[in-house]
């Protein structure tokens, strides 16, 4: 089963860190990247840049409109994902507890599937 965990931090936090604490953080989920790989548990993985530099798109009545970041209303953006390959929810939890993000973060667990279901 595939599991996708995506760390959903608090808006601004980025700001608030020097350059070198930032460097940091970015090690250790380079670091539990290269970790989960090497136990062939780590299918893809991704950092993004901040809500700033994003955009949101809709089309409502065949209108198209765009959303330049950041957004005001928001209190949290996903900064990064890791997609799994891993048996049971109960393991995708527990790597998600390896993770050094949920310590300044949150990190959601998401099996992924149909949007049906």
């Amino acid at each position: 089963m595939s599991y996708l965990l995506f760390i959903v931090e608090p808006v601004g936090q980025r700001a608030q860190r020097t350059p070198e604490e930032g460097r940091e953080a970015y090690a250790q989920m380079v670091r539990y990247a290269e970790d989960l790989s090497s136990r062939g548990l780590l299918v893809r993985a991704e950092s993004l840049k901040s809500e700033s530099e994003a955009v949101r798109l809709q089309i409502r009545d065949g209108e198209r409109s765009l959303l330049d970041g950041p957004y005001a209303e928001a209190k949290e953006m996903i900064g990064g994902f890791f997609l799994l390959n891993c048996d049971t929810r109960e393991e995708a939890l527990a790597l998600a507890a390896e993770c050094p993000a949920a310590q300044w973060a949150t990190v959601e667990v998401r099996e992924l599937g149909p949007c049906f279901m």
